[in-house]
């Protein structure tokens, strides 16, 4: 759902599993306007129809209904195929794969990733994919290797950056870190 926040995300999907199911067959066989009504959780109800659509005509027809098999394939290979949904890219692709506890890999969103490059871990460039290369390699030393650890960290960073380090008018004043914070020292 674009632009909907976690709470209305959870209710669409909840919505969706009740009334239509989450199967790819059953979301293909499901009614444009059906889809429509639950992606009103979010600005773009045709848009996230269509996109629901788009993701279960690829699960059905490339991955044959399951994409549990593809959480199984070695890293490269399961990142590789994730991305071939729509509008999954290295950081949706690194989140499903933690969250489904498939690869302890750290899954950095827009909210994380400001949040660690502006208290110092790389410069945020104008490309969004180098940035995010940046600060993985950065990162990735101090990284813990469970997957409790880092699905902590993916939540922590991103309700930092959700609540205190916006994108514009940080709360830099409230921050717990603000005297760390390359950021905040600037500001």
């Amino acid at each position: 759902m674009y632009l909907a926040n976690d709470k209305r995300r959870g209710e669409a999907f909840s919505t969706l599993k009740e009334t239509i199911g989450t199967r790819p067959e059953q979301i293909l066989a499901s009614k444009h306007s059906a889809l429509a009504a639950i992606g009103n959780a979010g600005i773009l109800p045709d848009v996230s129809a269509e996109k629901a659509l788009s993701i279960a005509k690829i699960a059905f027809e490339q991955f044959d209904s399951d994409l549990r098999s593809v959480l199984k394939k070695p890293l490269s290979q399961a990142k590789k195929a994730l991305k071939r949904l729509p509008r999954i890219g290295d950081p949706g692709a690194a989140k499903i794969l933690l969250l489904t506890r498939s690869y302890p890999v750290m899954a950095l969103d827009s909210y994380g990733l400001r949040v660690l490059c502006r208290v110092g871990f790389a410069e945020e460039r104008k490309n969004y994919p180098a940035t995010y290369r940046l600060v993985l390699d950065a990162k990735h030393a101090q990284l813990p290797k469970d997957y409790d650890s880092l699905i902590r960290a993916h939540r922590l960073l991103r309700q930092h950056g959700q609540e205190l380090c916006k994108r514009s008018k940080p709360r830099c004043t409230e921050c717990p870190v603000r005297d760390s914070c390359n950021y905040s020292q600037r500001a």
